[in-house]
């Protein structure tokens, strides 16, 4: 594995893209350094890894209920007071600034931008899921996510974020049947919301110090060692292992 010190390096003419997301993972406790590798070459699109289009749909929808919202009233929704008023947020292929150091583009896509009355901004993401243990455990990849959009809006000069959230909408089931009556109609059925708000510390200066960190391990001329335990390393392992085995009946 390579030394945690700076890489000595030549800097590519074309700078390698990562999302504010895949940077997150380096700050997971169980982060791998073998899966980053693995994932940076295969375009950060590993073969096993999938994103459901309902929660795509999920987040639009939230969008629009924050936007409905402000354009009838003239406010934010109750559990968004005092975050700003809404910005169109840039399209994720214009959201993005090349960090210098690293040469890395990092990009991203904030669910919500706001401004504030300083002339700050605040910026949101939306998590359509119930605030657990388990969505506090992955809090650290949010944290340097919703940073990463920080960084991103003031290198741009868009503002300074001084006010980051995750806001998580959680589907509720525990309505009674006399209201659930309400709620369907000739082509479907409505679905009701509960909101919790989940303010995140604000330090996008730590950025660039994670993407050299990035870089650090991209740039190693092997695949390091997976981490103990590994989940994505053992299914990658056992399918070399099927893949071995097979080429071992094909030549037999």
């Amino acid at each position: 594995m390579g030394s945690r010190g700076k890489c000595e390096r030549s800097i590519p003419m074309n700078p390698l893209r990562i999302s504010a997301k895949h940077l997150g993972a380096l700050a997971m406790p169980d982060h791998c350094e073998r899966c980053t590798w693995l994932n940076a070459r295969m375009g950060w699109k590993m073969p096993w890894q999938f994103f459901p289009g309902i929660f795509s749909s999920f987040d639009s929808y939230s969008k629009k209920v924050t936007a409905a919202h402000f354009k009838a009233h003239g406010k934010l929704p109750k559990w968004l007071d005092g975050y700003g008023t809404p910005m169109k947020a840039p399209h994720w292929s214009k959201f993005g600034v090349v960090e210098p150091e690293s040469n890395l583009l990092l990009c991203g896509a904030p669910d919500e931008i706001l401004r504030r009355e300083s002339g700050d901004l605040s910026i949101l993401d939306y998590k359509c899921a119930k605030f657990t243990d388990g969505q506090d455990r992955l809090k650290p990849l949010y944290e340097v996510q919703l940073n990463a959009y920080a960084w991103i809006a003031e290198q741009m000069g868009m503002g300074r974020a001084t006010r980051l959230a995750l806001v998580y909408y959680e589907p509720l089931n525990a309505i009674p049947d006399d209201e659930v009556v309400g709620l369907i109609g000739e082509e479907g059925f409505g679905l009701r919301f509960g909101a919790t708000v989940v303010p995140v510390e604000v330090h996008p200066e730590s950025i660039p110090t994670l993407l050299n960190e990035a870089r650090r391990i991209i740039d190693l001329p092997q695949a390091p060692d997976g981490r103990d335990g590994c989940k994505d390393c053992k299914l990658l392992d056992g399918l070399l292992d099927e893949m071995l085995d097979d080429d071992r009946l094909f030549l037999h």
